[in-house]
């Protein structure tokens, strides 16, 4: 026993190192960001944001497929270990990526435009949070499907699709319209 916690606490060290050096490294984007971006360019980081935002969404639709799928597939199958690498990459390559830089993008613009006193903006950073969150439980089930220990049903995965698709129709609502 006393083998196997050293294991588990050796574990959780190295996922809050990772969480730790994600947040540093965003961190030091936003001020890499503030720094040194000229006022004219705007509309670049505008469009940067929108083409990062397409990304995540991209990602986070197609992972919980890939999940539904990856279920139906025997543990230790040739199909299992090719999902395991197709959501692998895609969390790390695209995802995650994609997620630091909306991030990274949307605040300076919030904070450029001045648009972080609006209520429509206060309320689309609840739904991002929220699919932050979503993106957090994304990479748990990843690494559990990566060790064989997924517990969930294809179903389970299938209405665990919708919520993305779901806080991304509020968010372009907020955005487009802004109600308040």
């Amino acid at each position: 026993m006393g083998e196997a916690w050293s294991d588990l606490m050796q574990a959780l060290v190295r996922r809050w190192f990772r969480a730790e050096i994600a947040l540093a490294l965003s961190a030091a984007l936003l001020g890499l960001f503030l720094l040194i971006v000229p006022l004219g360019y705007y509309e670049w980081i505008k469009a940067l944001h929108v083409i990062a935002v397409i990304a995540w969404m991209a990602g986070m639709l197609y992972l919980p497929r890939l999940f539904v799928y990856h279920c139906e597939a025997e543990a230790g199958s040739k199909q299992s270990e090719t999902f395991k690498v197709m959501e692998r990459r895609l969390l790390t390559a695209i995802i995650n990526p994609a997620m630091v830089v909306t991030w990274v993008a949307g605040l300076w613009l919030a904070l450029e435009s001045g648009h972080y006193r609006a209520g429509w903006l206060q309320a689309k950073l609840v739904l991002v949070l929220i699919l932050s969150a979503m993106h957090g439980l994304f990479a748990r089930w990843t690494r559990e499907f990566a060790e064989d220990r997924n517990t969930r049903s294809s179903k389970f995965y299938r209405i665990i699709n919708e919520i993305p698709t779901l806080l991304m129709i509020g968010i372009v609502i907020l955005v487009v319209v802004k109600p308040f």
